[in-house]
């Protein structure tokens, strides 16, 4: 369900196709779309679509979210490039219990992230990444993420260990068409949580809607 902030890869194609990157970038990043690329090879990016075998790649420049072109042929196969996902940044607040997460966002097919985000999902339908935003705001899953997230480093599987997978389609017991604060309540109930442990999670864990 997680897919690392290094999951994206370049491929060999693009030093074929723009030798002078050799010099730019280091034979460990060879591969790796980092956090800089923009800085790095920039004459590979556009803000416009220039040939058909181009997709969407999500990056920051000057500390901005930005959607740019990037050719297909230079960018390694991936389970969930063309399929609908979310995308989060890999680093999120303090570590704080009951932080919000940054700004999580649905991404449909032919949309790939560099090092700066991790993504969710590999999904055939919009519904499925919705629900699983949805599933990534309640109180409930970033109260069990609290439990393990201790800095603001939140790309290892390690730190969602602790939260139950859901099915996200039209037939899960969840109703994912409600709101974030319905949705917590069909969790709580699901996974038998006590009055107490509900007063302590709806207390101490930030909304998001």
């Amino acid at each position: 369900m997680l897919y690392s902030k290094s999951s994206y890869k370049f491929n060999e194609k693009l030093y074929e196709s723009f030798p002078i990157l050799n010099q730019k970038i280091s034979k460990n990043e060879r591969k790796s779309i980092s956090s800089n690329i923009i800085d790095k090879a920039p004459m590979i990016f556009s803000d416009d679509k220039l040939s058909e075998s181009d997709i969407r790649v999500l990056l920051r420049e000057r500390n901005i979210r930005k959607l740019k072109w990037v050719n297909s042929v230079f960018i390694g196969c991936h389970d969930n490039l063309y399929k609908y996902k979310v995308i989060l940044p890999a680093t999120n607040g303090s570590g704080k219990f009951g932080e919000t997460l940054s700004n999580p966002e649905v991404f449909g097919p032919g949309i790939l992230h560099s090092q700066t985000f991790i993504s969710f999902g590999s999904f055939n339908t919009y519904f499925e990444a919705q629900s699983l935003l949805n599933y990534l705001k309640t109180k409930f899953l970033r109260a069990l993420l609290g439990s393990l997230k201790v800095t603001q480093h939140n790309q290892t599987k390690e730190v969602w260990s602790n939260i139950p997978l859901q099915d996200f389609t039209p037939n899960s017991d969840i109703d994912w068409s409600k709101s974030v604060a319905e949705i917590d309540q069909q969790l709580y109930a699901k996974y038998g949580l006590n009055e107490e442990e509900i007063n302590f999670i709806e207390t101490n864990v930030k909304e998001m809607v």
